[in-house]
């Protein structure tokens, strides 16, 4: 019994990190300059007009497949991949400029976000899915 339960509870940790991927991802393509490409080429990254939409659009599919529990640990293996690449860029150089706690304090989604993904890459979507699939 208490194995169901938890096996239930997973979807809670899939909504929370399947929602905030998907919101952020189209919030990349709502607001460009802010979060979009704008950002990308404040920040530095190589082609931002191309990757901003990549990472937008990796976010919303990505997300929607741990939302709906479908190929939740492949899903979680490139937002893994998104969510390192923006603590690299925009929260480790924080370190040398407001110090580790101002860091921490900004940080604090970005690594709960790490952990929900570790969390589902490891339990998987469980047998509880919005969309059940037959077995045969």
């Amino acid at each position: 019994m208490a194995v169901e339960r938890a096996g239930r509870a997973i979807i809670l940790i899939r909504i929370l990190v399947g929602w905030v991927f998907v919101s952020e991802g189209i919030q990349k393509f709502l607001f460009p300059a802010a979060l979009g490409a704008g950002r990308f080429a404040k920040i530095g990254l190589p082609a931002p007009h191309v990757l901003a939409p990549l990472v937008g659009a990796t976010e919303i599919i990505c997300g929607f497949f741990i939302l709906f529990g479908l190929a939740t640990r492949w899903a979680a293996v490139p937002l893994l991949t998104v969510i390192a690449v923006a603590i690299a860029t925009t929260k480790l150089p924080m370190i040398h400029a407001s110090g580790w706690w101002a860091m921490l304090h900004e940080s604090r989604a970005d690594f709960s976000m790490v952990f929900g993904l570790l969390f589902l890459l490891i339990a998987g979507a469980d047998s509880f899915k919005v969309i059940p699939v037959r077995k045969r």
